[in-house]
C-alpha cells in the first residue's frame, strides 16, 4: 500500500468521524434553525392604527433587545385577520382579546398559547356610555340606538352583550338599531356625535380618552359598568421553539415599573405589570360566547 493511499484512507476516516459528530448534534442544529430570526407581531385593531403603532414601538424595541430577534409589527384591518395569520404561520406573536384568543385556540386546534396578560386583564371591565340624560341604567336602553365595537371584540361586544342578556336585555330585539363602530375610540365618537344614543367600550380605553381630554365626560358619561372578566393577552403560535417562547415570556415578565425605561413601556400598554396567564382563564369567555350564540 502506498503512502498516498494510506493518507487518503486516513482522510476519509476523519471525514466520516466528523460527519458522525455533526449527526449526533442534529437535534440541536434543527432547534436552532427553527428559531425565527424575525419575530412577526400584530394586534387586534381595537384602536386606530396610528395609536397601535405608537403604543407598540418602544415595546417592540425592548423585545428585540431581550430576545435577540428583529421585531416587525404589522397592523391588520380586522380581528379575523390576526387569528388567521397566527393559524397560517404568518405571525409568531399577537395581542388578542379574550374572545379573539378563544377563536385562535379553536382555529389552531388548541395549539395557540396565551403567555402573559396585564395584571389589569385578570379583572377587566366594560363601560356603557351615553349622552342622553334619560338613560340611567341598562333597562333604559330599550328602544334606543346602540353601538358596540367590533363584532369579535371581547370588551366592546361579547361580554357587554352577555351581561345585557343576563339583565334581560336582548340587543336585536330590544334596541331600535344595533351598530358596530369597529373600535373602542370610534364607539365614543359615535355616541358623542349622536350616531348612537348609547354604546359600550373597554374601561382602559375610556379612561385613556378621558385622561387625554379626547372626550368630555360632562357630555358623554358612563352609566353602567360590567362585572369583571379575563380579557387581553399576548399569544404565541404553539409550534414555536420552546426556548423562543420562554425568551418572549421572560421579557414581558421582566418589565419592572421601578425602572424608568420599563415604566414608560408599561404606561403605553396601560399596564402596572405583566403576569403569566393560561388557557383555562378564558374558559369563561368561551362559555359566554356560546351563550351569546357566537360559538357553537
Amino acid at each position: 500500500m502506498t503512502s498516498s493511499t494510506t493518507a487518503r484512507r486516513a482522510a476519509l476516516r476523519r471525514f466520516a468521524a466528523a460527519a458522525a459528530a455533526v449527526a449526533s448534534f442534529s437535534p440541536l442544529l434543527s432547534t436552532q434553525a427553527a428559531e425565527p430570526q424575525v419575530l412577526r407581531v400584530s394586534a387586534i385593531p381595537d384602536e386606530a392604527p396610528t395609536e397601535l403603532q405608537r403604543k407598540f414601538k418602544p415595546l417592540g424595541e425592548y423585545l428585540s433587545q431581550a430576545t435577540g430577534m428583529k421585531v416587525v409589527f404589522t397592523p391588520v384591518t380586522d380581528y379575523a385577520a390576526v387569528v388567521e395569520s397566527l393559524a397560517t404561520r404568518k405571525l409568531e406573536l399577537a395581542w388578542l382579546g379574550g374572545f379573539t384568543y378563544v377563536q385562535a385556540r379553536i382555529r389552531t386546534g388548541g395549539t395557540a398559547i396565551p403567555l402573559v396578560q396585564r395584571e389589569e386583564d385578570a379583572r377587566f371591565t366594560s363601560r356603557f356610555i351615553t349622552a342622553d340624560p334619560a338613560i340611567q341604567g341598562l333597562a333604559d336602553l330599550k328602544g334606543k340606538t346602540f353601538a358596540f365595537g367590533a363584532p369579535s371584540s371581547t370588551s366592546g361586544s361579547l361580554m357587554p352583550r352577555y351581561f345585557l342578556q343576563q339583565a334581560g336585555v336582548q340587543p336585536e330585539r330590544d334596541f331600535k338599531t344595533v351598530a358596530y363602530s369597529g373600535a373602542h375610540d370610534a364607539t365614543v365618537a359615535f355616541v358623542a356625535a349622536g350616531k348612537a344614543q348609547a354604546g359600550v367600550l373597554n374601561a382602559s380605553v375610556w379612561d385613556k380618552l378621558v385622561e387625554t381630554k379626547k372626550v368630555d365626560p360632562s357630555k358623554v358619561r358612563v352609566f353602567a359598568t360590567t362585572p369583571p372578566y379575563f380579557d387581553y393577552n399576548w399569544t404565541v403560535r404553539g409550534d414555536l421553539d420552546p426556548a423562543v417562547v420562554q425568551k418572549i415570556k421572560a421579557a414581558f415578565l421582566a418589565l419592572d415599573p421601578a425602572k424608568p425605561e420599563h415604566k414608560a413601556i408599561l404606561e403605553l400598554q396601560r399596564a402596572s405589570r405583566f403576569i403569566a396567564t393560561e388557557p383555562r382563564n378564558y374558559d369563561g369567555i368561551e362559555d359566554a360566547a356560546k351563550t351569546a350564540g357566537l360559538l357553537k
